[in-house]
C-alpha cells in the first residue's frame, strides 16, 4: 500500500551503522526525511546520499532529521558513510520490513541477482507529529534532493 499526504507514518525500529537504535516514536517533535534506496556505494545511491549530505546544513536548520534506509547491514553502511563523508544517519532495514510498511517495495525484474523483491527509491517527509506531508515514489537518485528542498522550503 502507498502512502500519502495526511496518513500516519508507519512507526519503525532499526540501527544505523553504529548500533544505534532509531524510532519515528522518539522523533516526535521534528521533522523527518525518510529516504530509502536499493543500495550503498552504487552511482544513483551515492548522487542522491551526497546531495544529501551537501545540504544537511540546511535540513538541519529547517528542523529535518534526515534518515536515510537500505538492506544492507551495518559494515556495509559504514564503509558507504565513511567513503563518501556522509554525516546522516544509514539505517539497516536487512528484512526490508520497514520499507515494505512504507509501500517503497517493488518486484525486480526477472530473477536479478536471486531477489524477488527491491526496494523503490522512495522519500518521505513526515511532520513533527508524525504524519506523512509529502510521499515521493520512483525517484532518482540524481536531482531528487533538490526536488525535496523545494518541497519542504530548505
Amino acid at each position: 500500500m502507498k502512502l500519502a499526504a495526511g496518513m500516519d507514518a508507519p512507526d519503525f525500529e532499526m540501527k544505523d551503522a553504529d548500533g544505534r537504535t532509531w524510532r519515528l516514536k522518539d522523533l516526535r517533535g521534528q521533522k523527518v526525511v525518510l529516504y530509502f534506496y536499493p543500495a550503498d556505494d552504487t552511482p544513483g545511491c551515492t548522487a542522491e546520499a551526497c546531495d544529501f549530505r551537501d545540504t544537511k546544513s540546511e535540513f538541519d536548520a529547517a528542523g529535518y532529521q534526515v534518515l536515510g534506509v537500505s538492506p544492507q547491514g551495518a559494515e556495509s553502511h559504514a564503509a558507504f558513510a565513511s567513503k563518501f563523508n556522509l554525516n546522516f544517519p544509514l539505517l539497516v532495514d536487512s528484512d526490508m520490513s520497514v520499507a515494505e510498511a512504507y509501500g517503497a517495495l517493488r518486484e525486480a525484474p526477472g530473477d536479478y541477482k536471486g531477489i524477488p523483491l527491491h526496494i523503490l527509491r522512495s522519500t518521505f517527509v513526515i511532520d513533527e507529529n508524525g504524519k506523512i506531508a509529502e510521499a515521493l515514489y520512483g525517484v532518482h537518485g540524481r536531482g531528487h534532493v533538490a526536488d525535496v528542498r523545494k518541497l519542504v522550503d530548505v
